[in-house]
């Protein structure tokens, strides 16, 4: 079982939309494959047309609820779903609370290996106790960027917290998305910055009208426009992400970035 968080300091950057779609292709693909959607706002859940709604709460599964009992399934095949609730927004408070806090995530996730081949996080932003659980917790933390100044910034500050704290047990591999080739900024960003973060996935998810279409749909955009430019942008990334995994665990490696001064 791997784990693969959707995260990023900043939000607005395609977390979810990379979480929902990257995770359908792993299920059409035959893995058995589960998406948390650990964000109270529901994003993800709507978009499988599932109820943001657990039975027990944060506040349940923190003290011993099943994850197995709230998981739902979707209209496809391979794929499930555990619901966002509003309650998650006091996870941070329940973690504080936990004998072990920057490790409940692990403990509640442990029950379901062999169960899963890919578990997707869709995580809320910011650095949090929920994000240091994440980080604990997740094999590939994928950080969607979008190429502008504050996105790279969000970006710097995450790479220099987990250098500071010596977080790294998982690869970080950060994606352009929202990429607006008319535009000379994003051009110059994605041309230049993989130069200087090796781990930079190549393929990048481009600025289209059927990402947003998602929300009208409730739907991966494999789903409904296989052969638009998102859709196959996200089936390259889900080919890079699979391939980078296999040279971890052939390599023994993990990702490498550069030194965060050198992104300004």
């Amino acid at each position: 079982m791997k784990v693969i968080a959707c995260y990023n300091i900043k939000g607005g950057v395609g977390k979810t939309a990379a979480a929902v779609n990257l995770a359908y292709l792993s299920a059409r693909e035959g893995f058995r494959t589960l998406v948390w959607d650990l964000d109270p706002q529901g994003a993800a859940s709507f978009y499988f047309r599932v109820s943001a709604y657990v039975p027990a709460g944060a506040e349940g599964l923190m003290r011993g609820s099943s994850l197995r009992a709230s998981i739902k399934g979707t209209d496809h095949e391979n794929l499930d779903l555990l619901p966002a609730d509003f309650s998650y927004r006091n996870l941070d408070l329940l973690l504080g609370q936990a004998i072990k806090p920057q490790r409940c995530l692990s403990a509640l996730l442990k029950p379901l290996e062999g169960e899963y081949d890919y578990i997707f996080l869709d995580c809320p932003p910011g650095i949090t106790l929920l994000s240091e659980n994440i980080f604990r917790a997740t094999d590939v933390l994928l950080v969607p960027t979008i190429p502008t100044t504050l996105s790279l910034r969000a970006l710097d500050q995450l790479l220099k917290f987990c250098r500071r704290e010596g977080l790294n047990d998982f690869s970080i591999l950060p994606f352009f998305t929202m990429v607006d080739v008319r535009r000379a900024l994003h051009r110059r960003i994605v041309e230049e910055l993989p130069k200087q973060i090796p781990a930079m996935l190549t393929n990048f998810i481009p600025y289209a009208a059927d990402v947003e279409q998602m929300g009208l749909r409730r739907s991966a955009v494999g789903a409904f426009a296989s052969q638009g430019r998102s859709a196959r942008a996200y089936e390259d990334t889900w080919w890079e992400i699979k391939m980078r995994l296999e040279w971890i665990e052939e390599d023994g490696l993990r990702a490498t970035y550069a030194e965060g001064e050198r992104m300004a």
